[in-house]
């Protein structure tokens, strides 16, 4: 689908655009390697710069997939959208479907889009000992393994902060928080159908208009980050502003509209930068802030929270993550830390671990949807980590030099995109992760997870 933009970041024809990745120089995934590796030199960003001549090169036997995709404008916030293929999904070529909001340099620029990312192989060579002298028949394979990206597009007034989805019934959404100061919901049917289907994109293209929304609410009156559905009561959804209000949205008329409480959730002091619903308690959801401090809320007692941990971290608290299995929390902030919170002993105000990697402000923080004790988190350091907390020191062998003062719970260091703003692990393909932004997305399973 060919819808070129001025402002598009690849300089292809096309605006969605996905290749495998070759190995560019400024690519490199860090694996937490032993002594057997003899002959490799480590680089951890942070702990040496590079030198005068030195260029970095990535390391494809650490990658078990690796794939680069753009979409034009920049999308800085996405969300994974679950589909019928199953899941515990392992076996390569892979797919699947993401909703994205971009932020384009004009509000008329703006998209809301689904992808439909399929054919997407994994990084070793299959049946290296067969290898064939026939040139045609190895251009033949090469053009099979090619990956494909199916992109449909509405245009959407003004720049996306955040977007998140769910399923209502058979209708799929995306909440949508827009730079406008509203939060919007969308019926994603139609992108999706066209998406599968190469009549439904020519139809969808030739209809294509602004965005719609199903429902909008601009009670916040001013913009915001903050968004999360329930994974416990479908169509229930609650949204935080940069004024400090949180308001927890109730559906409707099967998903036409939604009931919001005018009065806010309203115990911050500063700017709401993140929320996360228990994934076990059906009322119960959390909030960091500005304010430095993590908070856990009850919405039958409104309108302040129930218990509280303040000077969580020494500056803004961007991002939290609920572990679907344990009590715990995860939280980043500007202070570069990443802490993780037993909500059992949360009243204390003192975190269970606490690591300091990442060499800028944390910008995204995710639970394994499938491993209790494994995260990933993103930072302003253009690093994406990846974490294991079962992990002990112990457990951990020789190291390589340059890797031994680093803690034994960190997995992986993956770099090569400018400006990441968000990460998402797949909830069907067990160790997939996702990566958004300046300069992209980036699909890639780690050989460590």
């Amino acid at each position: 689908m060919s819808a070129p933009d001025e402002h598009a970041l690849n300089r292809g024809e096309e605006e969605g655009e996905m290749a495998e990745m070759e190995g560019d120089e400024e690519d490199e995934g860090v694996e937490m390697e032993e002594e057997g590796d003899a002959g490799k030199k480590v680089y951890v960003p942070g702990i040496e710069p590079l030198q005068p001549g030195e260029e970095l090169e990535m390391d494809r036997s650490a990658y078990r997939m690796y794939h680069e995709c753009q979409t034009g404008a920049p999308c800085l916030s996405f969300d994974v959208m679950k589909d019928g293929d199953g899941d515990g999904r392992q076996q390569f070529p892979v797919s699947m479907l993401l909703c994205a909001g971009t932020q384009a340099e004009t509000a008329l620029k703006n998209r809301l889009l689904v992808m439909r990312m399929h054919n997407l192989h994994g990084t070793e060579k299959e049946n290296e000992e067969e290898e064939s002298s026939d040139e045609e028949s190895d251009e033949e394979e090469e053009e099979d393994k090619k990956p494909q990206l199916e992109l449909a597009m509405m245009p959407h007034y003004g720049g996306i902060n955040r977007v998140r989805v769910t399923q209502y019934g058979e209708l799929p959404l995306a909440a949508v928080w827009s730079d406008n100061g509203q939060v919007e919901i969308f019926d994603l049917r139609p992108q999706l159908e066209a998406v599968h289907s190469s009549a439904a994109m020519a139809t969808f293209v030739q209809q294509q208009k602004e965005a719609t929304p199903l429902f909008s609410f601009s009670g916040h009156m001013s913009e915001g980050f903050a968004i999360d559905w329930s994974p416990k009561v479908p169509g229930r959804l609650v949204s935080g502003d940069c004024r400090k209000n949180i308001h927890v949205w109730e559906p409707r008329e099967g998903g036409a509209s939604w009931q919001i409480d005018q009065r806010p959730f309203s115990s911050h002091s500063q700017s709401v930068e993140d929320l996360q619903w228990s994934p076990t308690e059906a009322t119960v959801f959390a909030s960091c802030s500005v304010d430095q401090s993590i908070r856990i809320w009850d919405i039958r007692a409104p309108p302040n929270s129930m218990l509280s941990a303040n000077e969580a971290h020494s500056s803004d608290i961007n991002v939290i993550s609920w572990n679907r299995s344990e009590p715990f929390l995860l939280s980043g902030g500007d202070d570069g830390l990443l802490k993780v919170w037993d909500l059992r002993q949360f009243k204390a105000g003192r975190p269970v671990a606490s690591f300091k990697q990442h060499g800028g402000p944390i910008t995204s923080v995710e639970w394994s949807p499938v491993d209790s004790s494994v995260f990933a988190a993103s930072g302003a350091d253009d690093v994406v980590s990846q974490w294991d907390l079962s992990v002990e020191s112990c457990d951990v062998g020789a190291r390589v030099e340059g890797v031994k003062d680093l803690p034994p719970q960190l997995l992986f260091l993956h770099q090569g995109q400018s400006e990441i703003k968000e990460i998402h692990w797949h909830p069907q393909l067990p160790g997939v992760m996702i990566s958004t932004a300046l300069s992209g997305f980036n699909v890639f399973r780690t050989i460590s997870v």
